[in-house]
């Protein structure tokens, strides 16, 4: 691995899937060619049975700062055609994180900068520890979000309050994240990783399909009006009422045990 390059590792831990951005001397810097490992190991994991909840992580005790500065730089000598492609790189990971049918966990060391910060907001839930900082740094260089920055803060926040993590670029603590309800858990410093795991865990132990719905029905929320989410919804239960899950879990739920619902995901991929 060149010293300037992120590896992007995949470790298979039972149901779960550890995706690692590993670039030590630029705080694992993501560009596009760790856009394109990245897509890829979620596209295999959506074929694994075995899997059933994604951890993306940073090592060398931080997450991602974002863009390769020089890269950057270097790019800006380049065609617009050129710069695009880029873009679109990470919009496709992007698209890839929201559209995986199986939870993904951000676990965040440290803090996320730049493009990394918009990489764990695209994901399901964040898991971050009580001294991580997220940043969007490109107002201090002159250049505006990407990844979907915008769009997944207005979500959740105010637009005052994005417009100053977006306008001053300066670092925003976790735990004031959490306390607008961006960050999910807190975890003290080292033991992040541990806690996603724990998280994903829980998930992987649920109900696949309706965990999968669940996310696409919150994913469509923000763009639809009452009536139609209303529709989606009660189509959504009343299939899911027939289905083996519903069964498993009703059942369960009578008998005063533990629903067993990775068994049935097992028995759908034999």
């Amino acid at each position: 691995m060149k010293d300037d390059v992120t590896e992007v590792r995949a470790n298979y831990q039972g149901s779960l899937l550890v995706v690692t951005l590993d670039g030590p001397s630029t705080r694992n810097a993501i560009g596009p060619d760790v856009y394109t490992e990245i897509r890829r190991h979620l596209l295999e994991a959506e074929q694994v049975a075995s899997v059933r909840a994604i951890v993306l992580t940073g090592a060398n005790g931080f997450f991602s700062s974002g863009g390769n500065v020089r890269a950057l730089k270097a790019s800006g000598q380049t065609t617009l055609a050129g710069v695009s492609g880029n873009t679109d790189k990470l919009n496709a990971t992007i698209k890839g994180i929201r559209g995986c049918p199986k939870p993904v966990i951000a676990a965040i060391e440290g803090g996320a900068s730049g493009a990394g910060f918009s990489m764990c907001l695209a994901c399901d839930m964040i898991v971050a520890s009580e001294t991580a900082n997220f940043t969007a740094a490109y107002v201090r260089v002159g250049l505006t979000p990407d990844g979907g920055a915008t769009h997944f803060l207005r979500g959740a926040l105010p637009a005052q309050l994005v417009n100053e993590i977006c306008m001053l670029g300066l670092p925003i603590p976790a735990p004031r994240l959490a306390s607008a309800g961006v960050v999910n858990r807190l975890a003290p410093e080292g033991r992040v990783l541990d806690a996603a795991l724990e998280l994903a865990g829980g998930l992987a132990n649920g109900p696949a399909n309706a965990l999968c719905t669940i996310k696409r029905l919150v994913g469509a929320a923000e763009a639809c009006d009452l009536a139609t989410q209303l529709e989606d919804e009660a189509r959504s239960i009343n299939l899911a009422r027939f289905g083996p899950e519903a069964a498993e879990g009703l059942s369960a739920f009578l008998e005063k045990r533990r629903p067993d619902f990775v068994s049935l995901q097992e028995e759908a991929y034999q």
